[in-house]
């Protein structure tokens, strides 16, 4: 797991937590979500779109273990990596928004970068 960042929950919990974030977001390739979520989630959710760009079975075997819904996982190895395939990381772009209104906690937007390859 990249970095040290607990959140308030125990290992399986926080596990889980990731899976489904990176899912929902690779998914709609935006989320608003915590700073801290945030940063926790780009790593992972870089290392999905690096798998479908390796593109063979072993790939996509990783992806569908980490990955919650099979549909998601086809979407990355279709349609998400062909359009990095000329980039080498740097996929996901995380901007602040300000506090949340409720309980004042930084908020941010990360979102899949736009990439349009020069062939």
């Amino acid at each position: 797991m990249p970095g040290t960042r607990k959140l308030g929950k125990t290992t399986d919990q926080r596990k889980a937590m990731h899976r489904q974030q990176v899912t929902d977001f690779l998914d709609n390739g935006r989320m608003e979500t915590t700073v801290t979520r945030a940063k926790e989630i780009a790593p992972l959710a870089e290392k999905m779109i690096t798998l479908g760009k390796k593109g063979d079975l072993a790939a996509y075997r990783q992806a569908l273990a980490f990955i919650t819904r099979e549909e998601v996982a086809h979407k990355v190895f279709k349609e998400l990596a062909p359009k990095y395939e000329g980039r080498n990381g740097g996929y996901t772009r995380i901007t602040r928004i300000g506090p949340r209104r409720g309980d004042a906690a930084e908020m941010a937007v990360i979102e899949l970068v736009e990439f349009i390859s020069k062939k």
